[in-house]
């Protein structure tokens, strides 16, 4: 009987570690809070997003890969992430789930030198 309750509770813990892939983008845009702005600023591992609320720093480190990462400036972005905002100046938005473009900068604008 020990046995089939040690087997039974190995088993119950694969399956519990096998759910634990990362999200899907369907799943993370259906049920995570988000905020909408203006791409001003790109660093290597934030970007500076503005909309009528103020600036927030943004990580890139994002946990879903099929994020947008190629942004350029004036990119109008929806960032996905856990609800919480640093109270700084600028705001900082650390834990990011993913980052999806709403509307497109003119990259022509942007390719002149």
């Amino acid at each position: 009987m020990r046995r089939f309750v040690a087997l039974f509770l190995v088993l119950a813990c694969i399956a519990g570690f096998a759910g634990c892939g990362s999200r899907s983008m369907n799943d993370i845009i259906a049920n995570e809070p988000s905020i909408m702005g203006i791409v001003k600023d790109l660093c290597e591992n934030a970007i500076l997003i503005e909309n009528d609320n103020g600036e927030y720093w943004v990580s890139r480190n994002v946990e879903n890969k099929d994020s947008v990462t190629d942004l350029v400036l004036g990119d109008e972005v929806v960032v996905y992430f856990d609800g919480n905002v640093a109270e700084s100046y600028p705001m900082q938005i650390s834990t990011v789930y993913a980052i999806t473009l709403k509307t497109p900068a003119d990259r022509t604008e942007n390719d002149k030198s």
